[in-house]
C-alpha cells in the first residue's frame, strides 16, 4: 500500500485545520478528476506503521480539528486495511477529533467494512464530469453526497452532514 501527498494543515477537505492523507491507487479512473497522478497502485511513497506515527503526530496539535482520507481511492481492496489501520490509531488517540474520507464507493457498499465505525463524515460517490459545480462545498460533482456516517449508522439510512 502507498499514499501520495501528506498535508500538514489543509483548509480545504473538510472544517477547520486538518491534516490529509491522499492515498495511492485508484481503479475509477474518473474523467477530470483533479488528481489522476495518485491512480497507479505503484506511485507515490510506502505506507507503513512510521507513516501513520507521523501523521498521528501532526494532529496532536490543539489547531488540528481532525483527519482527511483521500485519494486515490483510500476504500479501494488495495487500501482499506491500511486506511482502517490509521483511522482505529487516530481515534484511539484522539477521540474528541474527527475523521472525514472520500471514496468512490458508496455508503451502503461500506457500511459493513470495520472503517466505517472510525469515519465521522463520508464523501461519497465518484466524481461526475457532467455534474461537476465549483461552488459545491468539500465535494465536486452534484452527485457526491456528505454524509454523516454516525447518525447514518445509528438510523439504518443516509442522513446528510450538516455544519
Amino acid at each position: 500500500m502507498r499514499y501520495a501527498k501528506i498535508r500538514k494543515m489543509d483548509i480545504a477537505n473538510g472544517p477547520g485545520v486538518r491534516v490529509s492523507i491522499f492515498f495511492q491507487g485508484c481503479a475509477f479512473h474518473c474523467k477530470n478528476c483533479f488528481n489522476p497522478e495518485t491512480w497507479d497502485f505503484d506511485g507515490g511513497e510506502e505506507f507503513n506503521d512510521s507513516v501513520i506515527d507521523e501523521i498521528l503526530s501532526l494532529c496532536s496539535p490543539d489547531h488540528i480539528t481532525g483527519l482527511s482520507m483521500l485519494g486515490g481511492e483510500p476504500m479501494h481492496p488495495n487500501n482499506i486495511e491500511g486506511t482502517t489501520k490509521l483511522a482505529k490509531k487516530f481515534k484511539e488517540k484522539y477521540p474528541d477529533k474527527n475523521i472525514w474520507a472520500w471514496s468512490g464507493f458508496l455508503f451502503d457498499t461500506l457500511k459493513e467494512k470495520e472503517i466505517i465505525q472510525y469515519i465521522d463524515v463520508l464523501v461519497d460517490g465518484q466524481f461526475e464530469d457532467e455534474k461537476r459545480d465549483p461552488k459545491l462545498k468539500w465535494r465536486g460533482s452534484q452527485n457526491q453526497r456528505i454524509i454523516d456516517v454516525k447518525k447514518s449508522l445509528k438510523r439504518n439510512q443516509v442522513i446528510l452532514f450538516s455544519e
